[in-house]
């Protein structure tokens, strides 16, 4: 898969998850200031992206992933 792909899949999580339009959201999208989310909405959506993408994300990885990018990054490097 490639980032343009995941990218495409994460915004689309975003999208039904946070309430905003998937053409809001860009590679510097952060979480917490762009989308006003919350340690459980990060949880959330790390679950989501864990179900999306068959990956494990721990909790140390989780704590760092801040931007769509880095989610992004993210799942590129560990996928397969």
């Amino acid at each position: 898969m490639t980032e343009n792909e995941i990218f495409t899949k994460i915004t689309t999580i975003i999208e039904d998850h946070f309430d905003v339009s998937a053409d809001k959201v860009t590679e510097q999208t952060n979480f917490k200031t762009d989308l006003d989310a919350d340690s459980i909405d990060l949880v959330e959506f790390v679950l989501e992206l864990e179900d999306a993408f068959g990956a494990e994300i721990s909790d140390e990885d989780a704590e760092q992933i801040v931007t769509v990018k880095d989610a992004v990054d993210y799942i590129a490097s560990h996928q397969g």
